[in-house]
C-alpha cells in the first residue's frame, strides 16, 4: 500500500527496520533516521526496494566534523521518493578510522559523491571502484573540510618561469598590503599622514 504522508513513512520504517535503526525524528516535513555504519547498506536497500517506498534516487551525501567527539565524523544521505513526494535522511556517526561501505553497487551516482566525501574529509569507502581525489589535485595534502585544516592551507601552488611548470611551496603570507584603512572610504587614507604628521609636530613642541 502506498505511503501518503511523513507520519506514515515513519511507522513503516519503525515496524519494518526495528532492530537496523537506532531512532527516527520528522522535522522540517522530512524524515531523520539515525543507524550504525554496519546496518547502512540494509537501510538503504531496503528504502529503495520497497515497492510502497521507492526512494529511488540519491540526492546527495553530507558530511559533518565533530573533532571533540569520540566518533568524529557524521555521514548524511539524503533521498528522494518521486512517486510519494518525500524525502529522507539518514544519518550515521563513526571514529576518525572507520571504513564505510560504499553504496555505488544500490546507486551507481554515489560513486563521485563518495569521492567528494573522501577528498574533503578524509574518509574511506570500503568496495569504492575508484575511491580517488575529486576536488582538489593529486598531491595535496590534507582534507580541507575538516574542523583541523589551517584556512591557509599547508602547501600554495604557483607557475615558476624559471622550471616551466607548476610548483608546490610551504605558504607564504605576503604582508606588504595587509595594512588596510576602513574608517574613510571617501577620502582614502591621506589624513593618516597627515595625522601622523601632526602628532610628530606636537611631540617637537
Amino acid at each position: 500500500m502506498p505511503i501518503n504522508n511523513i507520519q506514515e513513512l515513519e511507522k513503516v520504517v519503525n515496524s519494518e527496520l526495528t532492530s537496523k535503526i537506532k531512532k527516527t525524528v520528522i522535522e522540517f516535513k522530512e524524515l531523520l533516521i539515525e543507524t550504525e555504519s554496519e546496518e547502512l547498506i540494509e537501510v538503504i536497500h531496503f528504502l529503495k526496494s520497497n515497492s510502497n517506498l521507492k526512494f529511488r534516487q540519491l540526492i546527495d551525501i553530507a558530511g559533518v566534523d565533530y573533532p571533540d567527539k569520540e566518533k568524529r565524523f557524521k555521514l548524511i544521505y539524503l533521498l528522494l521518493s518521486h512517486e510519494m513526494n518525500l524525502r529522507i535522511k539518514i544519518s550515521i556517526n563513526f571514529e576518525i578510522e572507520k571504513k564505510i561501505p560504499s553504496l555505488t553497487k544500490i546507486f551507481p551516482s554515489a560513486n563521485w559523491m563518495e569521492r567528494e566525501v573522501f577528498d574533503m574529509y578524509g574518509v574511506s569507502f570500503e568496495n569504492h571502484p575508484d575511491l580517488r581525489r575529486i576536488l582538489t589535485d593529486y598531491n595535496f595534502e590534507g582534507h580541507p573540510l575538516r574542523k583541523d585544516f589551517p584556512l591557509t592551507g599547508f602547501n600554495e601552488v604557483r607557475y615558476s618561469e624559471k622550471e616551466k611548470k607548476v610548483i608546490y611551496e610551504d605558504v607564504k603570507l605576503e604582508q606588504n598590503y595587509r595594512n588596510f584603512d576602513f574608517a574613510s572610504p571617501w577620502s582614502g587614507t591621506k589624513y593618516i599622514e597627515e595625522t601622523k604628521q601632526k602628532i610628530k609636530d606636537e611631540q617637537k613642541d
